[in-house]
């Protein structure tokens, strides 16, 4: 199991380390790829850029199928975007949402602050190959050169 939040401590990565669990040595902005293996990622609350970055790093049927994400909706994420902000700043989120499958979490009346919004993503591998091919051949790495919201910490 591998884990990277920037606001790991000292102290919280040495007891992580203990319990056997691999800390990631870098900041890689949710570039992570799955190479081949099932993986679950958990980014409750993480940044538009982190979840697009994640879809970038694993851009094609094979690699998208082997991943699910808990974190916040992207059907949100579409619903609270132009679309022309989405498809510019985040395009990766937008062309995969055909290809998504998305179950919302429960809200706890006593935690709305904190874990409203949360869903648990999949990609079935027949709804992703039903994506046109123009969708799978545009595999520019994200900028965000124009991003007015961008929510990595570097």
């Amino acid at each position: 199991c591998a884990l990277f939040d920037p606001a790991f401590s000292a102290r919280e990565a040495a007891a992580l380390g203990a319990l056997g669990l691999r800390l990631l040595p870098e900041n890689e902005e949710g570039k992570h790829g799955v190479g081949g293996s099932a993986t679950l990622f958990y980014m409750v609350h993480c940044g538009k850029a982190l979840y697009n970055n994640l879809l970038w790093s694993n851009w094609s049927p094979a690699a998208l199928s082997k991943l699910v994400i808990i974190g916040n909706s992207f059907r949100g994420i579409e619903e609270r975007l132009l679309s022309r902000i989405l498809e510019r700043d985040y395009s990766y989120i937008a062309k995969v949402l055909k290809g998504t499958e998305e179950v919302a979490l429960p809200s706890h009346p006593r935690y709305l602050d904190t874990f409203n919004d949360t869903s648990v993503h999949w990609f079935p591998l027949d709804k992703l190959q039903e994506l046109s091919p123009e969708v799978w051949n545009f595999v520019e790495e994200p900028l965000y050169q124009d991003c007015e919201d961008l929510e990595i910490i570097r």
